[in-house]
């Protein structure tokens, strides 16, 4: 099944090569090897309990654990980072995240180094951008952060349900929206260096629509992600890939943070 994280997609294309580097194990008396059964093939459908396997403890923990350092990078950046050095500082974070998360994203190994490199580099720049947002509205961060997790804890509740489901043409669609959204974005942030205003970033009621849509398809991705570390561990992927799993989450999370700082911030813009 594919989603449209790149990162969680890459857990299918893992459990391949795992599966087949099991092949041809050492027969009994010297006698040639012979294919494994591995998870996910006919009568073996669910993978089983072994040391060393991912399972959903596994990427609970990572992702608890990335979201610490993230949060005391953010709030380390914020402390020590002055008011005259934002700027720059905020764009130096935002490129070195980008890259990171690019390289992880498309690495064919799951890297834990790497991971939380991306955790320490992306709190700043959540640090620096909650800082600059917190200085215009009064307790903005803390409404945003309330609301991110509330979100992400419903879609959980959904999810385990089965309420809302990853059928195939709920991926499809949600890759269709998603792959838009990232495009409309795209284009306004060019065309906003140029001095062009569409009115999807001002406040107005067009830019209140407009993060509204991205705040649902980026609390609905989180059904996609569920779905993926849970066929992940279904496949008996290996455990380091918890690691690569909790990256996606977090990078969902900080994804819908920012977009509910901002629509928040839309409705303060008169106070």
């Amino acid at each position: 099944m594919k989603t449209s994280n790149p990162v969680l997609a890459r857990l299918g294309q893992a459990a391949e090569r795992e599966r087949s580097a099991g092949y041809a194990q050492p027969g009994p008396y010297g006698q040639p090897g012979i294919p494994q059964q591995y998870p996910g093939q006919p009568g073996y459908p669910a993978a089983p309990v072994a040391a060393g396997t991912m399972s959903i403890d596994d990427v609970v923990v990572k992702t608890v654990a990335l979201l610490g350092i993230l949060g005391v990078s953010a709030a380390a950046a914020w402390v020590l980072v002055p008011d005259a050095l934002l700027g720059p500082a905020w764009i130096g974070a935002a490129i070195v995240g980008l890259v990171l998360g690019l390289i992880i994203s498309f690495s064919r190994m799951a890297n834990p180094a790497l991971v939380i490199a991306y955790a320490v580099v992306e709190g700043a720049f959540v640090g620096l951008v909650s800082k600059a947002f917190e200085t215009l509205y009064d307790g903005i961060v803390l409404q945003a952060v309330v609301a991110t997790f509330g979100v992400f804890f419903l879609m959980a509740m959904l999810y385990k349900a089965r309420v809302i489901r990853a059928t195939p043409k709920f991926v499809k669609g949600m890759i269709a929206v998603m792959a838009g959204l990232f495009g409309v974005m795209l284009i306004n942030l060019v065309l906003a260096l140029f001095g062009v205003n569409t009115g999807l970033r001002d406040g107005s009621p067009l830019a209140i629509g407009f993060s509204l849509v991205v705040v649902v398809v980026a609390a609905l991705s989180f059904v996609l992600s569920f779905n993926e570390v849970e066929q992940g561990v279904r496949m008996g992927l290996p455990q380091r890939y918890s690691w690569t799993a909790a990256f996606g989450i977090v990078v969902s999370l900080v994804w819908l943070y920012l977009e509910l700082l901002r629509l928040i911030s839309y409705f303060q813009g008169d106070d």
